[in-house]
């Protein structure tokens, strides 16, 4: 039942931030997913035996990998696959389930937010037994095998009937086939107060929660319409379709404009949230007030013992290198650690599984905490909800009064998107060169006080990850950042961050491209971006 495939390497199967990614037709190239799905499992040692979870957002060509991932780890070794219903496992579910049932890993199929389609992203991540992305030494491992592997085994059997809950044989390995949502759900209601939410949303504040056609459609209705009692319907695009219904599934503020216009008109819900393609990112807005991830992740560090889960407090907060220090102000307040690392969720785990941090977050519209090992887009859709419900208080009032107690940190990012990559290249080692001359330089009111490349030194297994980012940092505490993204299919996209700190209540209402108005054309002038890239503007505004 079990036979032996011979194969060529390819030789772009490299893993960015999160897995492999790229467009369906490449995938479906002949033995390209199975590559590396053996390149894996090469990479692996001692599961003999053991359990793999196995899940997607279900985007084209979901499904048919996970036939693939399910016969090849037969073949490979492994006793038991846990696979969620239909295919379907949000990403922090996937993680949840990996940690509960004490699996040896998990594969994780899924582009994130991006598109989907048969010409669209598709994307394959190896997540390890703490439920958290593998670190570098096991992408590198698996990258350097994709190089050179020559055979793979598979099982030679009949695919497995997904859409039916309960245990198969598969050359004598168990699948068992999940309901996706129940675990996770019933996480969250051990984490948050629900009778304080659902007394909220009795009260007459509505909510509305679009999961863009998405993975997080199951799990929002079965968690606010039937456990929270919010009404009928306030789930929207709450089907799971292998292109998205034709929605790009990034909760920003382009993509769930619709959303966010709906919550901003007079008759509109109280309350706004949005996730992305595999359920990790999410959106808050309340009547008038855009959150941003970088105050989201401030606001519920600052309220987080409201929640039961966190009742006792938290040990510590971590962000990603771009992220705006806006959490930084909170951790100085409570006393407690703060650690900035590179952009990738990965980096949180070592820091989680220390006990060194309890809640994490990244710009990008993710955020999270050690309850499992990715970030959570429904966890913090909870999270605010209990807050306002603790506080009684609206999403406005809760964000306005933080700004007044920590002072407010103006920040948005602009993303130039499938920028020629050579141009991207050049562009970021041109900025390279220059940073030794740049401290000390005036630019209008502006002067430099550092500027670099930004390395983290892991803490706790003394790993280096360096070049995560172009950093230039003002007196007063402004700054600009560059960083060439790794979550995009084709072309590149360079994400260019800017901070501008204001401690004075009085200045807090300022429309924030306005308030950076200054620090943005000090971007463009220090990086030649518009030059380079031929671009008068970015395609996408945060």
């Amino acid at each position: 039942m079990i036979k032996t495939v011979a194969t060529a390497p390819y030789q772009d199967q490299k893993p960015g931030t999160s897995g492999l990614r790229k467009k369906v037709p490449v995938f479906a190239q002949e033995n390209y997913a199975e590559n590396f799905i053996h390149s894996i499992f090469d990479s692996l040692e001692d599961f003999d035996g053991k359990t793999l979870v196995i899940g997607g957002d279900g985007r084209y060509y979901n499904r048919e990998v996970i036939q693939k991932a399910i016969k090849m780890a037969a073949a490979s070794g492994f006793g038991k696959v846990m696979v969620g219903q239909g295919g379907i496992l949000s990403t922090p579910a996937a993680s949840n389930v990996i940690r509960k049932y004490h699996a040896f890993g998990g594969i994780i199929l899924s582009a994130s937010h991006n598109p989907g389609g048969p010409t669209e992203d598709f994307g394959i991540k190896y997540n390890i037994g703490n439920g958290g992305p593998a670190p570098e030494r096991i992408t590198d491992a698996i990258f350097a095998r994709s190089k050179i592997i020559s055979e793979y085994k598979i099982a030679d059997v009949a695919d497995v009937n997904l859409d039916e809950i309960g245990s198969f044989d598969v050359a004598g390995m168990t699948v068992e086939v999940i309901d996706p949502v129940a675990d996770y759900a019933d996480l969250m209601e051990q984490l948050f107060d629900f009778p304080a939410i659902r007394a909220l949303l009795a009260s007459g504040v509505n909510v509305a929660m679009d999961s863009m056609g998405a993975v997080t459609g199951p799990y929002a209705r079965e968690i606010f319409e039937n456990r929270l009692g919010a009404a009928p319907g306030s789930v929207r695009n709450a089907t799971p379709l292998p292109d998205f219904g034709g929605h790009h599934p990034d909760p920003n503020l382009v993509h769930a404009k619709e959303l966010y216009d709906d919550v901003m008109s007079a008759d509109g819900p109280h309350f706004g949230a949005a996730s992305d393609g595999d359920g990790d990112r999410n959106m808050v807005v309340g009547k008038g007030m855009f959150v941003t991830p970088s105050d989201s992740l401030a606001i519920i560090a600052a309220n987080a013992t409201v929640a039961p889960g966190y009742a006792k407090g938290i040990a510590g907060i971590a962000r990603s290198m771009p992220t705006s220090a806006a959490a930084d102000r909170v951790a100085e307040k409570l006393g407690i650690g703060m650690y900035e690392t590179p952009t990738g969720w990965k980096f949180f785990g070592n820091l989680m599984d220390a006990g060194k941090v309890t809640v994490c977050g990244e710009e990008s519209f993710g955020t999270g905490s050690d309850h499992v090992r990715e970030k959570d887009g429904l966890w913090a859709v909870l999270f605010w909800l209990n807050i306002m419900a603790a506080r009684n208080e609206s999403v406005a009032e809760i964000v306005t009064k933080h700004w007044a107690e920590y002072g407010r940190n103006y920040y948005s990012r602009h993303d130039y998107e499938e920028v020629d990559t050579d141009a991207a290249n050049s562009l970021i080692a041109a900025l390279r060169e220059k940073l030794p001359t740049l401290p000390g330089k005036t630019f209008g009111s502006l002067k430099v006080a550092a500027a670099d490349d930004f390395a983290y030194n892991d803490p706790i297994d003394g790993s280096v990850s360096r070049n995560q980012g172009i950093r230039i940092l003002f007196e007063g505490g402004s700054r600009v950042v560059f960083r060439l993204s790794g979550t995009g299919t084709s072309g590149a996209t360079i994400r260019v961050y800017v901070e501008r700190y204001e401690p004075n209540p009085s200045r807090h209402g300022i429309e924030t491209q306005e308030a950076l108005s200054d620090l943005i054309a000090i971007a463009d002038e220090i990086s030649e971006l518009k030059k380079r890239t031929g671009r008068d503007k970015p395609t996408v505004i945060t």
